[in-house]
């Protein structure tokens, strides 16, 4: 996998390190749709937008391909210990450079971490402290369960 994420602004990434949770859920892509286009219609009425950052999976399957415990643990490791690069990363979860690599490349798409480049080297940042899964087991009714890590 290439590095293909834009890097974020600085007020981007202020912004992120001020907020403490990251949401991830599993929503339907017409209920994501619908998500998008009423936050579209509160900005153009100038209301404020609930701000707390989501991340939406449309499957189950695809939360749990993306979110795997050795993912979970990798996010944790860059919180607790925070690298200085990539290579330092590998070394602190005993992982091949290249697998870390790839790993963090897709978490940085998905805005689950950014890079902070510093020269050829490149810094992990998780910009949370606590991520919340949002499991509806029947969209429909509402019902929801929640987990932490």
């Amino acid at each position: 996998m290439n590095d293909t994420t834009p890097p974020l602004h600085p007020l981007e990434r202020e912004q992120l390190r001020s907020e403490s949770t990251l949401v991830v859920t599993v929503q339907s892509s017409r209920e994501f749709h619908d998500d998008v286009t009423e936050g579209i219609e509160t900005l153009k009425r100038s209301d404020a937008v609930d701000s707390t950052p989501t991340l939406s999976f449309t499957s189950y399957d695809d939360l749990m391909g993306t979110l795997t415990p050795r993912v979970l643990d990798l996010i944790e490791a860059v919180r607790r210990k925070e690298p200085a690069s990539i290579n330092e990363t590998a070394r602190v979860v005993d992982r091949d450079v290249k697998n870390v690599h790839e790993e963090l490349s897709q978490l940085a798409q998905l805005g689950i971490i950014f890079f902070e480049e510093d020269g050829q080297s490149k810094r992990p940042v998780v910009w949370f402290d606590e991520l919340v899964i949002n499991l509806p087991f029947d969209p429909e009714a509402g019902d929801t369960a929640t987990a932490s890590s």
